[in-house]
């Protein structure tokens, strides 16, 4: 850290040596400050009265602590008013619960939704740090992996900014998914510390705690009531985050929850007793349940635990729901149970908060009293469901034998819906009687018998929804089919959105800058459709020389993390090239890497004079394998591979770098998205639900390569087609291609083949690519038959990839397709997905802190 010192090498006033934090800033509690003095003075009373270090530092670490707490001291301020004027308007409010929310770095997001940043960038001016250095200090929350975690935190920033009464619920994780790091065998899996030293952001609820059972069994009363006893009970304990609107009052809670066992569970006779572990077993078990996000199912004990997971999160929502409803009174006196949907809408985020369903029987029934169908009047018309997947092993099926051990009695309310929803078929609809070995909750198949999620939550929600007009198509057509003709109504489609203030306005400051001056006005940052007005700039040559130089500017950022995190220069003159998302076999990162090795055998075979003509491209790959999912990490280790040989090609290397970037994440994302110039979603169409990076690769100007899948299909109509390099089946003709396929028909294309062939020659090293080549080889069969199509698109792949290289080549007509690509992402913002959401299935209005 920066000091001056005198001749005599003395510290001289400014900045001290010996606390580190400057002298001339007073340790001032000023909770609610505006203007830099005061501000900096919050800070240096948060490093010294809130403190979490020995005294005496302030270095970047410090710094950024004691900034996240003089922001949060704004935003609890925001958040007691808020809360407080929900208390009192009492209006229908929406409980968003998910297994995954992605929330990236907080301190960008907070000072830019506050309007503070300039400010905040003074203070600590003053205090010797720069805003940009302190931000690099946080840790990204690791509480996601993907698209649907990451959704649900960009709807939650719509939720807050559109003033919407709602409240997030998800699990506190204490290592997330994994760290990703490279070994001799490709990726390695280590534990996310993001909490080894602590959150600034969460605030600990004590006064907030649900008891949670497993196990037990189910007592029957001579009334015929049904009661669950017995067995463990665990504490669920509340975790605030703050969630603020982009300039209004507006602060809403993502509320997770914590698993805790408590000092009367701990048998301090056994542990005096030298059992030290069978002392503390149950603060042991209740560790486990938040410790890792999806943790390994193969083995029963992984399975129960993942059920422990959902179900935790879910009784725990539900009953601080339920404390909350029943909190209100009317004039009358207490509130009629009828009352409560008009109340509470509970979205479910995917298939695993589906035990939320028979949760609200069970609390209804056996708690409160209800009968049957009062309690199931109630449930049906609280609960909406968003699809996120075709994908079967997506949609979750869990063992029954499971389900009757862990939650005995959420197994008899099923098997009565199940055994309700079966009779109304038969009285209402015989003509579907031959369906229902489908449609029905419980799967009886003898040798595995299992509860079918996706079913439980189209019989019991109100609403069912996918996340583009694609993907909603083929719920309606194809899964969901022959619910639609019992429910015509139920379903609806809510193309996914994405919050424009993190995904432009604060990771491309340059860009956003070049908007609002030709726009004239930031109207856009909350009325993203505006964006459609850059239209008319297009081939304007001023505004095509700024938004170029804006596009320079992120892309030499981005080269400049890419050699600090992975040692590789990258040339912000060549095309840059990415993908990064999960790495699976249906997002076919699998075929980005081989059209990257026919693409550097085609530049050995071509002579100095032809290579300068070609166009040089970056192609940057990255995301997560799962542990166990063996073929997605033998794809992250033929891009590592490839690259180590193509990056010191001394012939190549000019025209070609392939780059995986490693521990791909939210603040990642942040870096390369705004430096992108052409991204790769190229999923097998009819696989991807939606897709919500595309929506930010597109935002930021970057053209898109990719299938007629999910929201690719939208983002083509809104930008024109003609700025989207489009290749690859189309959904309603994959079936018929597998078919020909498993028939022998299929021809594959030369190039295919020789790309295969020459990672076969070991080229790229000793490792054994056989058994994920053969995977694309053979016509049927397991881990054969190429059930993802890689070797039929390839061909019109590598084609496409051949336009971009020309249309990359004219300079004036590139920036035009990049201005059109922002100019029509109008659409895509989360915004406006919310809107939908509140009006069509939630049925909430807005309530604003005055």
């Amino acid at each position: 850290m920066a000091t001056t010192a005198d001749a005599n090498g003395n510290a001289k006033s400014g900045l001290s040596a010996k606390s580190g934090i400057s002298a001339k800033v007073p340790a001032v509690a000023n909770p609610m400050a505006e203007e830099p003095d005061k501000i900096a003075s919050n800070i240096s009373y948060h490093a010294q009265y809130s403190p979490h270090f020995s005294p005496f530092k302030f270095e970047p670490e410090q710094a950024f602590y004691a900034t996240a707490e003089s922001v949060r001291d704004c935003l609890i301020q925001q958040w007691n008013e808020t809360y407080l004027h929900f208390h009192k308007s009492d209006p229908k409010q929406t409980y968003y619960l998910s297994m995954e929310f992605l929330q990236g770095r907080a301190l960008t997001n907070a000072v830019g939704n506050l309007d503070i940043q300039d400010a905040y960038a003074d203070a600590l001016n003053k205090l010797g740090h720069e805003l940009e250095e302190i931000v690099e200090q946080e840790k990204d929350a690791a509480l996601g992996n993907g698209g649907l975690g990451r959704l649900a935190s960009c709807f939650l920033d719509s939720m807050a900014t559109l003033n919407l009464p709602a409240w997030g619920y998800g699990l506190r994780y204490r290592y997330g998914l994994f760290k990703q790091r490279f070994g001799k065998e490709g990726q390695e899996e280590i534990a996310e510390d993001w909490l080894e030293k602590f959150s600034p952001w969460e605030v600990v609820r004590h006064d907030i705690v649900f008891p949670v059972r497993f196990f037990g069994h189910v007592e029957v009363h001579p009334t015929g009531s049904r009661k669950w006893v017995g067995g463990e009970v665990v504490q669920a304990l509340a975790y605030d985050v703050p969630i603020p609107g982009y300039k209004t009052k507006n602060t809403i809670s993502l509320r997770l929850w914590e698993a805790k066992a408590g000092a009367e569970d701990f048998n301090l006779f056994q542990f005096n007793d030298g059992q030290y572990e069978s002392a503390g077993q149950l603060h042991s078990r209740a560790q486990q349940i938040c410790a890792v996000l999806y943790p390994g199912d193969a083995t029963e004990s992984g399975k129960l635990l993942r059920l422990k997971q959902q179900f935790f999160l879910c009784s725990a929502s539900l009953q601080d729901i339920i404390f909350r409803f029943k909190e209100r009174k009317d004039g009358k006196g207490l509130r009629q149970w009828s009352e409560f949907p008009s109340k509470v809408a509970v979205q479910l985020n995917d298939t695993h908060p589906t035990l939320a369903i028979p949760e609200l029987m069970r609390l209804l029934m056996d708690d409160e009293g209800l009968g049957w169908d009062e309690a199931w009047d109630v449930t049906t018309r609280t609960f909406a469901y968003t699809n996120h997947t075709v994908l079967p092993e997506a949609l979750e099926k869990w063992s029954q034998a499971v389900m009757w051990k862990l939650l005995p009695r959420h197994m008899e309310i099923i098997e009565e819906i199940d055994h309700r929803f079966i009779a109304m078929i038969h009285s209402t609809q015989p003509e579907l009687e031959s369906k229902l070995s489908s449609m029905c909750i419980l799967d009886d198949n003898p040798q595995k018998p299992v509860v079918r999620m996706a079913n439980l939550c189209v019989v019991s929600s109100h609403t069912v929804n996918g996340v583009a007009q694609l993907h909603s198509d083929i719920l309606k057509s194809e899964l969901f089919a022959d619910y639609v003709s019992v429910w015509p109504n139920k379903f609806q489609n809510k193309t996914n959105g994405i919050t424009p203030r993190r995904w432009l306005r604060f990771c491309s400051p340059e860009l956003s800058h070049i908007i609002t001056k030709w726009l004239k006005t930031d109207q856009w940052v909350t009325d993203l459709d505006l964006l459609t007005d850059l239209r008319q700039f297009a081939d304007n040559a001023n505004f095509q020389a700024e938004w170029e130089s804006a596009k320079m500017a992120n892309k030499q950022r981005l080269a400049q993390y890419i050699l600090q995190v992975t040692g590789v220069s990258i040339d912000p003159n060549s095309l840059f090239d990415i993908q990064v998302k999960r790495i699976h076999e249906y997002k076919r990162q699998l075929l980005n890497i081989l059209g990257a090795v026919y693409r550097y055998m085609n530049l050995k075979a071509m002579s100095p004079e032809e290579r300068k003509k070609t166009t040089p491209r970056t192609i940057m790959i990255g995301g997560k394998a799962f542990a166990t999912y063996t073929n997605a990490k033998r794809i992250v280790k033929l891009v590592n591979d490839v690259g180590a040989v193509v990056n010191n090609d001394p012939d190549i290397n000019c025209y070609l770098k392939v780059v995986f970037v490693p521990n791909y994440n939210v603040s990642v994302a942040e870096k390369l998205i705004p430096g992108s110039e052409l991204s790769q979603h190229i999923s097998t169409a009819g696989m991807e639900a939606s897709g919500t990076s595309n929506m930010k690769f597109a935002l930021n100007g970057c053209l898109i390569i990719g299938t007629l899948d999910g929201a690719n299909v939208e983002i083509r109509e809104e930008i024109g087609e003609e700025n989207f390099f489009l290749f690859g089946a189309t959904a309603d003709e994959v079936p018929r291609l597998r078919k020909e396929r498993e028939n022998g028909l299929f021809k594959p294309d030369p190039r295919f083949e020789e790309a295969k062939q020459f990672i076969r020659s070991g080229v790229f090293g000793s490792y054994d690519y056989n058994p994920l080549l053969e995977s694309l080889e053979g016509n049927s069969g397991y881990g054969r038959g190429d059930y993802f199509l890689v070797g039929h698109d390839f061909p019109g792949y590598m084609d496409a990839q051949a336009r971009v290289d020309e249309a990359y080549k004219d300079r004036k007509r590139w920036i035009k397709m990049s201005i059109l690509s922002t100019a029509g992402s109008g659409k895509f913002s989360s915004d406006r997905t919310i809107s939908q959401y509140a009006k069509e299935i939630w049925k909430i209005e807005e309530c604003c802190v005055p």
